[in-house]
């Protein structure tokens, strides 16, 4: 029997990780300087990762491809933006086991640094080949987002696991508002400050500059991370010296739960695959799927010529309206995440998300329509953009709710980091496919007329079923990890 007089004791297997009013446990502080480090660390990588989207488009037309065929830049830039994801999903899983044996930061150091080299050269690629080299480079050294999860599911516990969680959303929609805006205004700087940069160096390499920005700031994260940021796995994984029994713990610490790390931490995958982990990594990846596909589209659709449908936005315009949706994104995160999941709980809330990507699709045709109708981009098409932009904002609600399912779902955080890995690689592997399919399919949905030229977001709504479908598969409660 738990004794209830002491406020440490932990929660039974049944415990949701998000409790009921009626038994709730006070909520343990966050350690506010570890997670402020990680975090920082978190947020150099999306300024580095979405920087290019505002002018992927149009460095692929300026390479001369596609031999001049609007229509066809989405395949090229498909291709690129998935490039990516495939050496992130062959290599993702081997790291995260790696920092499980020796240590989270080591395998932060070796991310950060191939991110850095990978930006680099791809700021100075100059043909398509390179491009592709550099992107594969980034993603076959990157287990960072992995690794950085699995600390942030130790620096936490259940009863402030959604605060924990909810700040990487908030990052990424950070990252996400700084690296377009970044990227749209740095690029060609030729063009907007000849006088600064009139070399023959910014002619022959023109979207060096926002590459070499985001270098530095990986840099600094780097020596950050290095200075700074305490190891996590260590402290989890000393002996404790007291009279427990192994898998039997007196002690309601957490640390408890990693008396035998060498019993665990090198357990089979296999032995991992029960239905509680399956089906949150499940949804995990059709989540990441779906979304990635969205995000290409975005600033694919906002570059495309109106003839062709699209709204015909420069570089600079699409990096101000992507750092719109990043702003407004995070600030929501931020204030109402945790607050939505404690009044609703997380498996509602994450059904709510999953329902919004059917409007988010849809918005693209009617946007479309009303740009024919109007004649020009007014305020009636702005206004739907922005309708667009606040369903958004409702679906990306989807990853930290996800995040606690999958962390909940480690038996012990001695495979925490092989569970994120698995998680990751299931995601990697879909946002490999995703954006070349999306753009793929937005190219032929143009070409040919398929449906209007709105086949592609279509078939992105039918398959939205699917998650729809996952969703429901999610246990009503999570498990508390906290014993």
């Amino acid at each position: 029997m738990s004794d209830t007089s002491n406020p440490h004791v932990v929660a039974s297997e049944t415990t949701p990780l998000v409790p009921q009013k009626a038994s709730k446990k006070p909520k343990t502080p966050l350690p506010k300087l570890q997670i402020g480090i990680l975090i920082t660390l978190q947020l150099a990588e999306p300024i580095a990762s979405t920087s290019i989207f505002p002018y992927i488009n149009q460095l692929i037309r300026e390479l001369g491809i596609t031999g001049g065929d609007d229509a066809a830049v989405g395949y090229y830039a498909g291709v690129i933006e998935s490039l990516f994801f495939i050496g992130q999903a062959l290599t993702v899983l081997e790291w995260a086991r790696l920092s499980d044996r020796i240590g989270r930061k080591p395998v932060l150091v070796i991310g950060l640094s191939g991110a850095c080299i990978s930006i680099l050269c791809f700021g100075l690629s100059t043909t398509f080949w390179s491009l592709v080299i550099s992107r594969c480079m980034c993603g076959f050294l990157n287990g960072n987002v992995v690794v950085m999860k699995t600390m942030m599911g130790e620096l936490t516990d259940s009863t402030n696991m959604a605060q924990g969680f909810a700040l990487i959303p908030i990052v990424w929609c950070i990252g996400g508002f700084l690296g377009p805006l970044m990227g749209g205004t740095l690029a060609r700087p030729q063009d907007h400050w000849p006088r600064l940069f009139s070399g023959s160096f910014w002619t022959k390499y023109p979207y060096f500059l926002p590459c070499g920005v985001a270098a530095c700031l990986l840099v600094l994260a780097l020596v950050m991370m290095s200075i700074f940021l305490e190891e996590t796995l260590s402290k989890k994984r000393r002996p404790k010296l007291t009279s427990i029994t192994a898998g039997v713990s007196s002690s309601p610490d957490r640390e408890s739960l990693v008396q035998k790390p060498t019993a665990t931490a090198n357990m089979p995958l296999r032995s991992l695959l029960t239905p509680a982990v399956v089906i949150p990594i499940a949804n995990y990846a059709m989540l990441a799927f779906l979304d990635v596909s969205w995000r290409v589209l975005l600033p694919l659709y906002l570059s495309t010529p109106t003839y062709l449908g699209g709204l015909g936005f420069d570089p600079a315009s699409i990096g101000s309206w992507l750092a719109l949706f990043g702003i407004v994104d995070g600030v929501f995160q931020a204030f109402f995440f945790a607050k939505i999941v404690d009044w609703i709980g997380p498996k509602r809330l994450f059904c709510v998300s999953a329902s919004c990507y059917v409007p988010v699709m849809a918005m693209f045709p009617i946007i479309s329509w009303l740009l024919r109708a109007r004649g020009e981009v007014d305020g009636t098409v702005m206004f739907a953009l922005l309708c667009q932009l606040v369903m958004a904002v409702i679906w990306d609600m989807g990853y930290g709710t996800i995040f606690l399912f999958i962390t909940a779902s480690a038996p012990t955080n001695n495979v925490l980091g092989a569970i994120n890995g698995l998680g990751q690689t299931s995601a990697a592997v879909a946002r490999a496919f995703g954006p070349a399919l999306a753009t793929s399919l937005f190219a032929l949905s143009k070409e040919h007329n398929l449906l209007g030229g709105n086949a592609v977001f279509i078939v992105l709504i039918v398959l939205a079923s699917a998650l729809g479908w996952l969703a429901a598969q999610l246990p009503e409660e999570m498990q508390d990890r906290d014993e």
